[in-house]
């Protein structure tokens, strides 16, 4: 089963007349990954191409549309990988494989069917309340801070994160900063909230001082209440990202 971390990414290239078995080979190729468990594939059809025939397949001549390149590809586990592909390569009689190291950072996957809604629970616990105070133009690789450091927190997968945009404040330089009917100011206050355990904010709170050139982090103790539905699973110390 694929999971987060090392994986293999293949990539298919063929010609889409090409047969394999009185039919497609691209529809084989397909049908082939589907029954040996491939995580999935994703076939596309090009707009024009040429291989090492160095002949130009486009849908302007109307003899050349039938031989536009198909592409394949799917990601899976190296051991998925090894086991599907000399039968691949067989298949491929006038194409292109290419196999390639690549990272799952991420992997999610909706329910088959919606479930039931169920009651309500009610969680109680300790957990850690993490602030961030920064302005609203301060930058991480060109990018707002603010929504780099959300982008690195749910990398992290931290339970949840709010962001507040002030109307008013000033900070240890003592500047004011406040929004006018004359003037609309670009360096309004934002404070970031974060709640979750102890190991996880500490985790947070040392990737976000390291992204920092001029703001504050404060960390608390926090006594968390969480409502969650019947069906779903997970640690008293998980918590939503709203200040309780």
């Amino acid at each position: 089963m694929l999971t987060k971390g090392p994986a293999k990414k293949v990539t298919i290239f063929i010609n889409e007349d090409t047969q394999h078995h009185m039919m497609a080979l691209h529809d084989s190729i397909m049908t082939f990954l589907m029954h040996k468990g491939v995580s999935g594939a994703t076939a596309t059809r090009a707009y024009s191409g040429f291989g090492s025939h160095q002949m130009l397949h486009t849908p302007k001549v109307e003899v050349l549309a039938q031989h536009l390149p198909i592409r394949i590809e799917f990601v899976d586990t190296p051991g998925k990988v090894e086991e599907v592909l000399p039968t691949l390569y067989e298949m491929v009689s006038d194409g292109l494989i290419e196999v390639q190291d690549t990272t799952v950072v991420k992997l999610a996957r909706k329910p088959a069917r919606p479930e039931p809604k169920l009651a309500h629970e009610r969680q109680e616990g300790r957990a850690r309340l993490l602030r961030v105070f920064i302005g609203e133009a301060d930058k991480w690789h060109d990018q707002p801070l603010y929504d780099a450091i959300v982008q690195k927190l749910r990398m992290m997968d931290i339970a949840g994160a709010t962001v507040y945009r002030g109307l008013l404040g000033y900070g240890a330089k003592g500047h004011q900063h406040k929004k006018s009917f004359f003037h609309v100011s670009r360096d309004m206050p934002i404070m970031l909230s974060v709640v979750d355990s102890a190991e996880k904010i500490a985790a947070a709170a040392e990737t976000i001082e390291g992204m920092l050139e001029d703001g504050l982090i404060v960390i608390s103790e926090a006594d968390i209440v969480r409502l969650v539905r019947g069906h779903e699973t997970g640690e008293v110390s998980d918590a939503t990202s709203s200040d309780r």
